[in-house]
């Protein structure tokens, strides 16, 4: 696999009645076919009072119903002027067994990750632009050797068009990498597109 997209489920209760909901996936491969779907795990509470700061675990399962993977995101914030609480993942696969990390870095105007592996040690980058939002198109965030040389891959937030932007908080991504990119560090960009 070289490409996955993923797909927000639209839910009808949080657009009637404004309330976060609990999130849902589907992941499919680069010609359409599901290969994993995604659930969120989260409290009403934290989901509605701290938006997208908040903590939860996400759940991925295969098309059978296993649990393959499992991510894990403590309540952090994504702003620039708190650099002792920016945003981290731990990633596991199979659930229980950590194989990396993804931790963003501090940088006063752009969004940085580091992926790291079980040992967290820094095997890539990620890096956004400084503006994360469009209405008129997709937004990429690079993933980049440790030097930040070289362009291996993307995720992208992918534009739904304009009503669906502004009337849901529905998202689509998509993430591309080599096709010989290890599985686990393949993990690990599914976790850094859910953090993302």
């Amino acid at each position: 696999v070289d490409h996955i997209m993923i797909h927000q489920q639209y839910e009808i209760v949080e657009a009637i009645l404004g309330f976060e909901t609990a999130n849902k996936y589907k992941i499919k491969d680069k010609l359409g076919k599901k290969v994993y779907y995604a659930v969120e795990e989260s409290n009403f509470c934290i989901r509605n009072c701290c938006g997208e700061c908040r903590s939860f675990s996400m759940r991925i399962l295969d098309n059978s119903g296993h649990e393959v993977i499992l991510l894990k995101r403590p309540l952090r914030c994504s702003s620039c002027c708190c650099p002792c609480c920016l945003q981290k993942m731990e990633v596991q696969a199979p659930p229980g067994v950590p194989i990396g990390y993804v931790i963003q870095t501090w940088h006063p105007c752009l969004p940085k990750f580091t992926v790291q592996n079980e040992k967290k040690q820094a095997v890539l980058k990620i890096i956004g632009p400084c503006v994360t939002c469009s209405l008129v198109g997709s937004v990429d965030f690079e993933i980049k050797s440790l030097d930040e040389k070289v362009v291996i891959g993307r995720i992208s937030k992918h534009w739904s068009g304009f009503l669906k932007e502004v009337l849901t908080d529905v998202d689509n991504f998509g993430i591309q990498f080599p096709i010989d990119l290890d599985v686990k560090i393949k993990a690990l960009m599914l976790g850094a597109c859910f953090l993302i």
